[in-house]
C-alpha cells in the first residue's frame, strides 16, 4: 500500500477538475489545490488575418466564432477546445510558444493582415515579440486574467501536513510560483522535500526549483512533451510495476 497516494493538482479551474479526474483514473488520490483563479474578460474581435491561441483558457474565453477566420493553437488540447467552441478552422502547433511562432511563419503571410493574439493578462509578450520580429503585425487582446489563489483548500492543507502527498503537478511557471507561496503561507514549505514535482516543461521545472530555494523538492521530473498526456505518463498508474527512473508505488524514484 502506498504511503503517499495523493497527488496535488495545482491547475486552475475549470481544467483542474479535468486533470483530477484523469489522476483518479490512474489510481491516485487527486487533491485539488488551484494556485491561480482564472476570470474571463470580454473583448471585441478586431479584423485580423488569423487568430493565435496559447492556452485552453483563452480558447474558452473567445466570443462567437468569426466565419472563415483561421486559428493557430499552441497545441492539440487548445486546438480541441477551440473546435469544441465552434471554431473549425483550427491547426495545432507542437506545444510551445516557439512552435506556434514557427507555424505562423510557415502558414501565414505577414502582408495579408494583422494577427490577433488572444491571451491571459500579462502572458505571451515574448510570443508577440517573436511574431513581430518575423514581420507580422500583432494585436493582443486580453481574454482572461489569472490571479493568485488566496489560500490552499483545507483538504490540501490536511493532506500535505499528514504526509499523504507524494507528487505535485505543475502546468505553468506561474502556477509553480504561486503554489509555493501558498505552501509557505500555510507553514508547509518543509513538506515539499517529501514531494516529487512533475513538470509539463523544463521552464516549469526551473520555476518550481527556484520557488522552493533554498529548500529542495524530493525530485523533479519533466514531461517529454509540453502537454498533459505526457505529464500524466510521468505519473503512471499507481498499480503499475515500478520502472527504472520512474515512480514506484510509494512515490519514490
Amino acid at each position: 500500500m502506498s504511503t503517499a497516494p495523493s497527488v496535488l493538482v495545482t491547475r486552475p479551474e475549470p481544467g483542474g477538475a479535468e486533470t483530477a479526474a484523469r489522476v483518479a483514473a490512474l489510481g491516485w488520490e487527486p487533491v485539488l489545490a488551484p494556485a491561480l483563479v482564472l476570470r474571463p474578460r470580454a473583448f471585441v474581435m478586431p479584423p485580423a488575418h488569423a487568430l493565435l491561441l496559447t492556452s485552453r483558457a483563452a480558447a474558452r474565453a473567445l466570443p462567437a466564432p468569426v466565419p472563415g477566420l483561421p486559428i493557430l493553437a499552441v497545441g492539440d488540447a487548445t486546438a480541441a477546445e477551440a473546435r469544441a467552441n465552434g471554431w473549425p478552422l483550427t491547426e495545432a502547433a507542437a506545444g510551445t510558444a516557439e512552435d506556434l511562432a514557427r507555424l505562423a511563419a510557415e502558414r501565414l503571410d505577414p502582408a495579408a493582415g494583422p494577427l490577433l493574439l488572444a491571451v491571459g493578462q500579462g502572458y505571451s509578450l515574448d510570443l508577440a515579440g517573436d511574431l513581430r520580429r518575423r514581420g507580422f503585425r500583432v494585436i493582443r487582446r486580453i481574454a482572461y486574467a489569472a490571479a493568485p489563489a488566496a489560500s490552499l483548500p483545507e483538504a490540501a492543507v490536511r493532506a500535505v501536513a499528514a504526509g499523504r502527498v507524494g507528487a505535485v503537478l505543475f502546468h505553468s511557471p506561474r502556477s509553480a510560483l504561486c503554489a509555493m507561496t501558498l505552501l509557505r503561507a500555510a507553514g508547509l514549505a518543509p513538506a515539499a522535500s517529501r514531494m516529487e514535482v512533475l513538470a509539463i516543461s523544463r521552464r516549469v521545472a526551473e520555476a518550481a526549483a527556484a520557488a522552493l530555494a533554498p529548500l529542495a523538492w524530493r525530485a523533479i521530473r519533466v514531461a517529454d512533451r509540453p502537454e498533459e498526456d505526457a505529464l500524466l505518463r510521468l505519473l503512471g498508474r499507481r498499480d503499475a510495476p515500478a520502472r527504472a527512473g520512474g515512480p514506484t508505488p510509494s512515490g519514490e524514484s
